[in-house]
């Protein structure tokens, strides 16, 4: 007689369950800040300086008292020329400077005003079009960073306007979280790689192996570093030795597929031989197999062979364990409220992640075929939506959206 099978695990619980496990990575490195996009800053950045410096015009024009520029039509003499990068006089009473943007404000101007609202009156005079206010078009020092303040805080990614704040207070190396080391399996004698074998001479039964190509990319977009160990056969000794020789130097092990209990997937009894190994159900479509344990050291990870199932899991699941080992903070993907242009009558007693795209409408489409096999639904999509188990979607309802971008960053 069969034992009962395990009640589906809710996808919040087995979510926190997972990142209950991952403790932050031992060890920082300091990268130059070109090299540092999508890592994770491993400390405060505090700026020891002001940004901008000094404070400085916004807009090419004449730096002015706005007491001598009392009235519309009032000409005054240039007195000096002020380019970016120069060190002004302080500014001659009853004259204006020619100032540039970027460039210093000189001591004693308490405006610009621009070149449009001015007209030339004579050699080295000026014209004024209209009064300028008191602060008008300066820029104050320390507008955008004061110095000393938290510029980027630990557990930051850094994405590429982070690198350009960063360089901005004179960082040209930051400290950041050493990267994952994973280990990647694919396992299954069905199993082929494009290139080595032509369409017209595939066996019967026989696929290519898609999941290792995605999920070698996901992992690098993490900024893993990836050891992929090919294609492990259909044995048992094989899967242990390569599981074995993996974990000695992997912060994670990640495999597709090989984890139920048919006589050909070795992975689950290769994984309890060497280590502890959890088979979850979780109440997630696609998806709903994933196993979680440890060898050694090493955590190790089961996803779905279905392509699909796959993809939507690691993002779920893989991705933001990944996050938190690197210290991150920001480890949930931002939804938003869209409308739906389509219909889902029929509600699963599971989470259901629908691959759709916006339309030019502002609203959601449904890819036709939802089946966790058709790998065309998510390179067509441009995100999921996020339904609730026993909900059915009717044309306008509004549902919960999580754009791949958010995901594949």
């Amino acid at each position: 007689m069969n034992a009962t099978r395990p009640p589906l695990r809710p996808l919040d619980q087995a979510l926190a369950e997972l990142l209950s496990h991952a403790q932050l990575l031992a060890g920082t490195e300091s990268v130059s800040t070109f090299d540092a996009g999508r890592r994770v800053l491993a400390r405060d950045l505090v700026s020891p300086l002001q940004v901008p410096p000094n404070d400085n015009s916004s807009m090419d024009g004449y730096a002015v008292r706005c007491a001598d520029v009392a009235a519309n039509g009032e000409a005054l003499r240039v007195s000096q020329r002020i380019p970016a990068g120069a060190s002004p006089e302080p500014l001659e009473p009853g004259t204006v400077a020619r100032i540039f943007t970027g460039a210093p404000v000189p001591a004693g101007a308490d405006a610009i005003v621009m070149q449009e609202d001015t007209e030339p009156a004579g050699e080295h005079v000026v014209r004024f079009l209209r009064t300028p206010q008191p602060g008008e078009w300066i820029r104050r020092s320390g507008e955008d960073v004061r110095a000393g303040s938290v510029v980027l805080a630990r557990g930051e990614r850094l994405s590429s306007a982070a690198l350009g704040l960063a360089a901005s207070i004179g960082m040209g190396e930051l400290e950041v979280v050493r990267r994952p080391r994973v280990a990647l399996f694919s396992t299954g004698d069905e199993l082929v790689m494009p290139g080595e074998v032509a369409p017209a001479d595939m066996k019967p039964g026989a696929i290519y192996n898609s999941n290792r190509f995605f999920l070698s990319e996901l992992l690098r977009n993490l900024e893993c570093e990836v050891s992929d160990y090919g294609i492990v056969p259909d044995d048992r000794e094989a899967t242990v030795g390569a599981l074995a020789h993996a974990s000695r130097s992997s912060d994670l092990i990640l495999t597709s597929g090989g984890v139920s209990v048919g006589e050909e997937d070795h992975v689950k009894p290769a994984v309890q031989q060497l280590g502890s190994l959890d088979l979850w159900q979780i109440a997630i479509k696609p998806g709903k197999p994933f196993a979680y344990g440890r060898i050694g050291d090493a955590h190790f990870m089961g996803l779905p062979g279905n392509p699909v199932s796959s993809f939507v899991t690691f993002l779920l699941l893989v991705r933001p364990f990944l996050l938190k080992l690197q210290g991150a903070t920001q480890l949930a993907p931002r939804a938003v409220d869209m409308p739906a242009h389509f219909e889902w009558p029929r509600a699963d007693r599971r989470r259901e992640f629908l691959r759709v795209r916006r339309n030019g409408n502002g609203a959601l489409e449904l890819f036709p075929n939802q089946s966790s096999g058709v790998l065309t639904s998510v390179a067509w999509a441009d995100g999921l939506v996020d339904n609730p188990a026993g909900r059915t979607i009717a044309l306008g309802d509004t549902v919960s959206f999580i754009p791949l971008a958010e995901l594949l960053a």
